[in-house]
């Protein structure tokens, strides 16, 4: 997976040699089929497993970070008009930009920006799990559907950026924002937030393949990731980083894409 989206995001790059920093793009995508060749090498169990996980994992930061040079640091057209209509039409309003506005709570905004923050323990907590018990193709199961997850989100970041609210609209201010949760969602995102990506929410996405690869793990496991896993769902509306579209295309691509993966892994099998 990660040697495909290396040669088609660059391909794509290569096309927008005019922006900066659009080589070293190119040259880092087009070395991942060598990587993931590298990967394979790798033995199954034991250290090798783990590093055979881990390193994709790493290689996801590195690949977001790059949707910022993709999209030209901001200076690409975005498509948040026709999601803005759409969200007119269904709500009567911005609901990523009203809502909160309409019904603040330090409750819901410190308990609802933890849920948020919650997406860097519940994407890797699985994995932590399996590896304990050293479940290697487990392991890579649940690896295969979140990384696809995530590969899917950028390629549409790529294909059709969307800003989203945290962009688009003036930001939270005041006692709404003066939780900790908060502070550290922000904090966060100050340094590492990329241009663009917000259709669909990989949030949304990553964190419901977790939940759901996190059920295959263990029953109680995944109960306890599902139920934050779908307030985050709630949490990125309310508290402006996405809107609602990007949030419900996020539920889908977390549920259907690591199913197409599954389904993929036991054609190969046969």
């Amino acid at each position: 997976m990660l040697a495909g989206y290396g040669l088609v995001i660059a391909v794509v790059a290569l096309g927008r040699l005019d922006q900066r920093g659009i080589g070293w793009i190119v040259a880092a995508h087009a070395a991942l089929p060598l990587l993931a060749w590298l990967a394979t090498r790798a033995p199954r169990e034991g250290t090798g497993a783990i590093l055979r996980g881990a390193y994709p994992v790493v290689i996801l930061l590195g690949l977001y970070a790059s949707l910022d040079v993709l999209n030209g640091f901001g200076s690409v057209p975005v498509h948040d008009a026709p999601l803005l209509r759409l969200e007119q039409a269904l709500f009567g309003m911005q609901p990523a930009r009203d809502w909160w506005r309409a019904a603040p709570s330090r409750f819901w905004s410190t308990l609802l920006h933890a849920v948020y923050f919650s997406y860097y323990v519940i994407v890797p907590l699985p994995l932590l799990v399996l590896a304990a018990g050293r479940r290697w193709d487990e392991m890579g199961r649940y690896l295969d559907g979140v990384i696809a997850v995530f590969l899917a989100c950028y390629l549409c970041y790529v294909a059709w950026p969307v800003a989203g609210p945290y962009y688009e609209f003036a930001r939270p201010t005041g006692t709404f924002v003066a939780n900790l949760p908060a502070r550290l969602v922000y904090g966060t995102l100050s340094g590492g937030s990329s241009y663009g990506a917000a259709f669909p929410s990989s949030h949304v996405a990553a964190t419901l393949a977790a939940a759901l690869g996190g059920w295959r793990v263990s029953r109680r496991l995944g109960m306890v990731l599902l139920v934050p896993a779908l307030l985050l769902a709630v949490a990125v509306v309310y508290c402006q980083m996405h809107y609602v579209v990007d949030s419900a295309a996020g539920l889908v691509v977390g549920t259907a894409v690591p199913l197409a993966v599954d389904r993929w892994r036991v054609r190969a099998r046969r």
